[in-house]
């Protein structure tokens, strides 16, 4: 292997804005903003989401927010500050890396992830059934 996933997370990170779990938490219900969580739809149902967040899995967030993908959806081309999030701020910081390379300019990821969020008492919205 030539490079593992710790230098991809580490170049990611060189490249993308990063903020921590406070910056995000400050941020939650602001107009301007969308909280993108990336986590699989089992990590979800395992142990919540927060409260206001669009979910776009990792495999599928490139394609939905490319406005010439059939897959696109709307909300993505709303222009909003895009906060992306997974469960500790890995996958976060590739897809807001893959992002950036597609030319969009208004995305950042949450280091800590959601398991920060949660160790900082912020708002969880209860599991899914």
């Amino acid at each position: 292997m030539i490079k593992g996933v710790k230098e991809l997370v580490a170049e990611a990170n060189a490249v993308v804005e990063t903020i921590d779990v406070e910056q995000g938490l400050a941020l939650h219900g602001d107009d301007s903003v969308m909280i993108v969580d990336i986590r699989d739809i089992r990590e979800l149902q395992r142990e919540g989401r927060i409260p206001g967040s669009v979910h776009a899995p990792r495999g599928m967030l490139e394609f939905w927010v490319d406005p010439a993908s059939p897959y696109h959806k709307e909300i993505f081309a709303s222009g909003k500050r895009m906060v992306l999030h997974c469960a500790s701020g890995w996958r976060s910081a590739l897809a807001a890396r893959a992002l950036q390379e597609m030319g969009v300019e208004n995305v950042c990821h949450m280091d800590g992830g959601f398991k920060g969020w949660k160790e900082a008492g912020g708002p969880v919205e209860e599991k899914s059934k």
